[in-house]
C-alpha cells in the first residue's frame, strides 16, 4: 500500500511539473492588469506603420475609439493635453476601429476638426479590438514602460483620471 500511494505522489508531482513547465505563469501576455500587453503593428493615419513593441520605454496610454462615439470626442481634448504635456515620458496611441467608420476620411475629418496630433492607428479589420477584448467605446488600457499593462478603463476620461492612471502627478 505504501508502495503505491508513494507512486501516485510521485505521479502527481512529475505531472505537476510538466503542467507548469508546458503553462509558465510569469510574463503572461494578455490583456488583464498585469499582463504582457499583446503587440500588434497598424497603419497610423499619415501611413506610416507602428508597432506596440516601439513604444517602449514610455508610458503608454492605448486608447480604442471610433468617431461615432461622444464620450471618445469628449476624452480625446484632454488626451490631446497629456500628450502636450508629458510626451516625452507618454504616448497616446489611439485605435480606431476604422471598419465601423464611413470612411477613412471620416477619421481624418475628425482628428483635424479636433486638431488632434497623437498618433491614430487604424484597425480596419478590428483584429486589435478582438485581441484586446475591447466590448465598449471607450476603452484604454495603461501601459508602463516595459508594456506591461498596469490599467483598464472602460468609458471617457478625465485629464485628471488620465494623470493619476498613468501615475503622472507626482512628477
Amino acid at each position: 500500500m505504501k508502495k503505491i500511494l508513494a507512486i501516485s505522489i510521485l505521479v502527481f508531482l512529475i505531472g505537476y511539473a510538466i503542467y507548469y513547465a508546458i503553462n509558465p505563469n510569469n510574463s503572461k501576455e494578455g490583456v488583464a492588469k498585469g499582463d504582457s500587453a499583446p503587440d500588434f503593428e497598424l497603419t497610423t493615419l499619415d501611413g506610416k506603420e507602428m508597432s506596440l513593441s516601439s513604444l517602449k520605454g514610455k508610458k503608454v496610454l492605448l486608447n480604442f475609439w471610433a468617431t461615432w462615439c461622444p464620450p471618445c470626442r469628449s476624452e480625446m481634448p484632454d488626451m490631446q493635453k497629456i500628450q502636450n504635456q508629458y510626451g516625452d515620458d507618454v504616448v497616446v496611441a489611439a485605435v480606431n476601429l476604422t471598419n465601423s467608420e464611413p470612411s477613412v476620411d471620416t477619421v481624418k475629418k475628425f482628428i483635424n476638426e479636433l486638431e488632434l496630433t497623437f498618433p491614430v492607428l487604424l484597425d480596419e479589420k478590428g483584429k486589435i479590438n478582438s485581441q484586446y477584448e475591447v466590448l465598449s467605446y471607450p476603452t484604454s488600457y495603461i501601459l508602463d514602460e516595459e508594456g506591461t499593462i498596469r490599467n483598464k478603463f472602460v468609458g471617457a476620461m478625465s485629464f485628471d483620471q488620465m494623470e493619476e492612471l498613468l501615475e503622472l502627478k507626482n512628477n
